[in-house]
Formats: C-alpha cells, sequence, structure tokens
C-alpha cells in the first residue's frame, strides 16, 4: 500500500492558510483533516484526509486532545463503542489519541453522550495509567 503524503503535504498547506476556525467542546465529533500518517498511526480518508475525532479535552480555543473514530466495531482495551447518531456505530480508537489544532476541523457531525463519555475517560484512564 503506497503512502499520499505529496497529497497531503498540499492539504496541509490549505488547512494551515485557513482563517475561519470552528468552535468547538468537549464531546463534540467534528470531521477533521488527520492526515497521511506512518506506519500504524490512524490516517484521514478520501481526497481531504478526512476522519471523524472526538474532542476529548479542549485546552484553548485553538488546541484540543483528540481521539479517532472508526465505523468499524472493535472490542479491547484499546476501544470504546458507541453510537452517537442512531444506528450509526462508532469506535474510538483510544491508542490513537493526539494533540490537533482547530484549523484540522471541518464540520460538526454529533456529541457523545455523558455516559459514554465517562466510559471512555474510564477506559483511556486505564490504558494510560503508569504501573511500577
Amino acid at each position: 500500500m503506497s503512502k499520499r503524503f505529496d497529497e497531503w503535504n498540499e492539504i496541509k498547506k490549505t488547512a494551515e492558510s485557513n482563517e475561519k476556525i470552528a468552535n468547538f467542546r468537549q464531546k463534540e465529533i467534528f470531521v477533521t483533516n488527520i492526515g497521511e500518517n506512518v506506519g500504524f498511526e490512524q490516517n484521514g480518508k478520501g481526497e481531504q484526509f478526512l476522519r471523524p475525532v472526538l474532542v476529548y479535552k479542549k485546552f484553548s480555543s485553538r488546541l484540543f486532545l483528540g481521539i479517532p473514530l472508526t465505523k468499524t466495531v472493535r472490542e479491547g482495551i484499546f476501544y470504546h463503542s458507541f453510537e452517537f447518531k442512531e444506528g450509526i456505530n462508532s469506535t474510538a480508537l483510544l491508542s490513537q489519541i493526539r494533540l490537533f489544532d482547530a484549523k484540522r476541523l471541518h464540520y460538526r457531525v454529533g456529541m457523545i453522550n455523558k455516559d459514554d463519555f465517562e466510559l471512555v475517560k474510564g477506559k483511556l484512564k486505564t490504558l494510560l495509567e503508569v504501573t511500577p
């Protein structure tokens, strides 16, 4: 499988020049320019390298910690499956959590409910827990 780094670089240049910054809040889900990434890091799809991302923690009006989502239902400590729109299953890829700039945001597609968000927080805490 070949990577599309040159195509992604052009999209990234466009995102960097974006003057319109989306307002976002914790628990919202946005379609986001996630890009073409290295190795097993999650990639975006299509011409714009887009993927839905859950806003996990807002640090400022520009920066947030986000968790990429997939439609593929997966189980285990690295995942949390939920439904944010009726009939649409999503899985949070907890091990793929990373920092995003709001310039990457395209549009809001929904919001995770409070109970599922609490489960994501608990699973992420367990996943990131450092053991002696």
